[in-house]
């Protein structure tokens, strides 16, 4: 079922308590009927009693899951999806960097990414949590670097100790974790480079304090969000709705 905009911003706003789910303010009966109707779809059964729906366990993770895909879905590991190559090509078309150019790549996975930036002469460092993965880029010889790392914990010193041209990366979406990788990545490109990444589409009208926060730092520095087709990432096996936000450094 898909699930309009406005709708979203409002599942946005909720108030979750344990497993009991609470509208805030007051709306139109017509419009609350959208919500309540997610909430029903999604597990929640009104209580009139506590003035709230309630779910048989903690709701946060499928109401996150109706955020970032637009619809009510089974919920999957929203961790690694892998770039599909048109979406690649869009990236780096949109990063515009010349043969030499130095680039972060901060969730390499097993370089879907990496592999065509080596391919266009880029100087690529790449980090990766994954042991497995980051094998796979380190053996294909398709960066400088392969940091083996958690990457909200590395910092310049761990890499090459310059910042880059650019970054360029698709990071993880759970919990609004793409806002929080692709700011620390911002913090490690040079002036008058870029940043381009993968991001939620979520990340356009979600109310919270995070998404709000990230669309003024994308104001200021004059960024852009362009939406991706809704297909864009499926035969990655996911219906996450995304888009390519580019933001100067």
């Amino acid at each position: 079922m898909r699930v309009s905009t406005d709708v979203l911003a409002e599942i946005d706003a909720l108030v979750i308590d344990g497993n009991q789910v609470r509208i805030a303010g007051q709306m139109e009966y017509a419009f609350y009927k959208k919500v309540d109707k997610v909430l029903q779809a999604t597990g929640g059964k009104w209580n009139r009693k506590a003035k709230a729906h309630l779910f048989d366990g903690d709701p946060s993770e499928v109401l996150e899951q109706v955020l970032l895909t637009g619809q009510i879905t089974t919920p999957q590991d929203l961790g690694y999806f892998p770039t599909p190559p048109t979406v690649v090509e869009h990236l780096l078309d949109l990063a515009n960097l010349s043969a030499g150019s130095t680039v972060l790549e901060p969730s390499a996975g097993t370089g879907a990414i990496a592999g065509p930036m080596a391919a266009r002469g880029l100087v690529v460092d790449c980090v990766e949590l994954d042991p497995e993965r980051a094998a796979v880029v380190r053996e294909a010889g398709y960066a400088r670097q392969v940091l083996l790392a958690d990457f909200l914990t590395v910092q310049l010193g761990d890499l090459a100790g310059e910042r880059y041209d650019a970054a360029v990366m698709n990071p993880p979406f759970a919990k609004q974790a793409d806002i929080t990788h692709v700011r620390h990545a911002l913090d490690l490109v040079k002036p008058g480079g870029r940043l381009v990444s993968v991001m939620s589409i979520s990340v356009s009208f979600r109310t919270n304090r995070t998404a709000a926060d990230f669309r003024a730092l994308l104001d200021e520095r004059g960024g852009e969000v362009i939406p991706l087709p809704e297909d864009a990432f499926r035969e990655s096996g996911t219906g996450v709705r995304t888009a390519i936000v580019v933001i100067p450094a």
